[in-house]
């Protein structure tokens, strides 16, 4: 029975969330994990009307028994979290479902990419873009990170409304909300120098950046930009799109930025998920304590 309510999960998933290989083959084997362990620790086949019947503790014991193999708080938080789509996708989403509070998942620190390292990873990806338009586009979004804070979303997302361009820029951000950054004149000449070379002229209310054949461009392709020019060029693989922002952020803060201020260019909603920038920034300083005093 258990087999076929996860052949019929992992149809759900491929075909009606269309989710990724990847994604399905995760949780697919999460929920077949939970199939086998419930199978032998209730002693009954497991279908719906099982899976109805479960309580807190008999996910508690299939947390511990993952423990068992090695899981750290974070993959057990994955876990979880796989068990109860699972849950709420056999039993519906206004059945209830056992409350269990996940392991305390420690917050990992965001590390900084340095300024010499954002200018070869733009240059490189620029450079090796099929198109010359294409690179300056390239160029041009992954300077609007670094040099604005912004989210990846948030450049791909920018329309012909913000032109021309002057010295701050427009942004909107997560659930709509709005805030004001400013425009270098580095990041605005490299927009600029982008729109010179676009086949497809700007327009009130469409996209500024475009994809190759004119659509709107789409996120992914930044990062598999990005992640070309990583290789290419030996540099971590934490050295994402979005760790451009956090390098905007980390080197206000480290040249004197408040948090308040900081807050309000990030587009942050809460304070709390700023400060963890003042956490980063004392890395910082340990690592240049470390790596150049003589006693260290």
């Amino acid at each position: 029975m258990a087999e076929a309510l996860i052949a019929e999960y992992r149809s759900y998933l491929a075909d009606n969330r269309r989710r990724s290989v990847h994604s399905v083959r995760a949780y697919v084997a999460t929920a077949e994990r939970l199939s086998e362990f419930l199978r032998e620790h209730l002693g009954e086949a497991i279908d719906r009307p099982a899976l109805a019947k479960l309580t807190a503790a008999d996910l508690r014991a299939f947390l511990a028994h993952r423990r068992g193999d090695g899981l750290t708080n974070r993959s057990t938080a994955r876990e979880l979290s796989a068990v109860r789509n699972f849950l709420r996708w056999a039993l519906g989403e206004d059945a209830p479902i056992p409350a269990l509070k996940g392991p305390r998942v420690q917050r990992s620190l965001p590390r900084p990419v340095d300024p010499e390292a954002v200018l070869a990873l733009a240059g490189d990806a620029a450079e090796s873009a099929a198109d010359g338009w294409v690179g300056a586009r390239d160029w041009a979004v992954l300077l609007l990170l670094y040099g604005c804070g912004m989210r990846v979303s948030e450049a791909t997302g920018l329309t012909g409304d913000a032109l021309p361009l002057g010295t701050t820029l427009r942004v909107t951000g997560k659930r709509n909300k709005t805030r004001i950054v400013p425009l270098l004149d580095n990041v605005r000449e490299a927009v600029e120098g982008y729109l010179e070379l676009c086949p497809y002229p700007p327009a009130k209310g469409e996209p500024l950046f475009r994809g190759r054949r004119g659509g709107p461009l789409s996120p992914a392709l930044i990062r598999r930009a990005v992640q070309g020019a990583r290789k290419r060029l030996g540099l971590p693989e934490k050295t994402t799109p979005h760790a451009l922002r956090h390098s905007f952020a980390t080197h206000l803060l480290a040249g004197g930025a408040d948090l308040r201020s900081l807050q309000e260019l990030l587009g942050h909603a809460s304070l709390s998920s700023t400060q963890i920038y003042t956490a980063v920034d004392t890395a910082m300083l340990l690592d240049e304590y470390l790596n150049s005093h003589p006693r260290a």
